[in-house]
């Protein structure tokens, strides 16, 4: 069979999860790819599953490598695919049978598409919609609006050099998709709803505390200093929003909130932007 996309599942410690994940991914509607479990030095079942997958259908592949952490083992599993799309999907999260299939014919019909992603919905702690910005440069500049699973193709992740395993803490995806897309490409928005996030008391992203936001940003600030400088914004915008979140800081949230559910957003902006601004006055 010619696979046309691979999808890469890195797993540590979700072997709880992992069914419902290669489920959604068995169920697709487009037959013509891949799936690599990436176990990223697991103490679970995390093997066992998967070799369940592996043993019932042979585009299931399982792989281990000594904990690395996220952006390593999303790297080993796309240095090994043969596809030429990659769709990353962590293991506790699940796709729509049919978005694969969208995906693919999205790139068919236009090669400019350097990403394709679609509506989401959350559930497990929480359930709904996950209403996300409309994807722009500038946005991106502020935020990440663009979910860890989109399709993309393996060369330009080639190009790009990969995930950063700099991203030590998380947010490697908002690094991949600026350092993909800053130079050009177009992105498109299936409407249909395709991916399904679980959102769970603990996890990767809330145990961002403010020290380790710091160094994420930090980082980001020296590598894309060129994409930030130019489609963020001007220091006045900067220093009206600034204000804006201060107010709102001081009126509604308490200091531990403030960082976990505005750092999250515009405030991101502000720590990256804010040695500029020292150095300019």
């Amino acid at each position: 069979m010619n696979i046309k996309v691979s999808v890469i599942v890195p797993c540590y410690n979700q072997s709880q999860f992992l069914d419902e994940a290669l489920t959604s991914v068995y169920n697709q509607t487009a037959k013509d790819w891949e799936c690599i479990i990436v176990d990223d030095g697991s103490k679970d079942q995390t093997k066992e599953v998967a070799k369940t997958w592996c043993d019932k259908d042979s585009r299931f592949s399982y792989t281990y490598q000594e904990n690395a952490g996220l952006s390593a083992a999303r790297n080993k599993g796309i240095n090994n695919a043969k596809g030429m799309y990659v769709l990353p999907l962590d293991a506790d999260d699940k796709i729509a049978d049919n978005y694969l299939a969208l995906a693919l014919n999205t790139f068919k019909t236009d090669e400019t598409v350097k990403v394709v992603y679609a509506n989401a919905e959350k559930f497990g702690a929480v359930s709904g919609k996950w209403n996300l910005k409309d994807f722009s440069l500038r946005n991106l500049s502020r935020n990440n609006m663009i979910f860890c699973s989109a399709l993309f193709r393996k060369s330009d992740w080639e190009r790009i050099g990969g995930y950063d395993v700099n991203m030590l803490y998380g947010w490697e995806d908002w690094e991949l998709w600026i350092a993909m897309l800053k130079n050009g490409g177009e992105v498109v928005k299936l409407q249909n709803t395709c991916f399904y996030y679980r959102i769970k008391e603990n996890s990767m992203l809330t145990s961002i505390d403010r020290n380790k936001a710091d160094y994420l940003l930090n980082h980001l600030n020296v590598k894309h200093a060129d994409f930030f400088v130019k489609h963020y914004g001007t220091f006045q915008d900067l220093d009206r929003e600034i204000k804006m979140l201060k107010e709102t800081h001081k009126t509604q949230m308490s200091s531990e909130k403030y960082v976990i559910d505005v750092f999250f957003s515009k405030f991101l902006g502000f720590s990256v932007f804010g040695k500029y601004k020292k150095n300019r006055n």
